[in-house]
């Protein structure tokens, strides 16, 4: 199954918003689950995946801010 969540052009300041809050949910969905997980070594591989997002979104931003004025952003959820 796959779900077409993005598709089009976007102003990088729009395509940054959109892909940070993105990823922001991702984060606090992490956060969530730390707080209710018990399993030290469980927390520390959600630590490590909110560091990689959280890296991967600095990553974003300093691309977008290299690409001009828009940005196509193609997203999809495969299931």
């Amino acid at each position: 199954m796959e779900i077409q969540l993005m598709l089009g052009r976007f102003s990088g300041k729009e395509a940054i918003e959109l892909i940070s809050q993105m990823i922001q949910v991702k984060i606090k969905f992490h956060e969530g689950k730390i707080s209710s997980v018990s399993n030290e070594e469980d927390i520390k591989r959600r630590e490590a995946r909110i560091k990689e997002l959280q890296h991967d979104l600095a990553e974003i931003r300093k691309y977008v801010q290299t690409q001009g004025e828009t940005v196509n952003i193609d997203a999809k959820i495969l299931i």
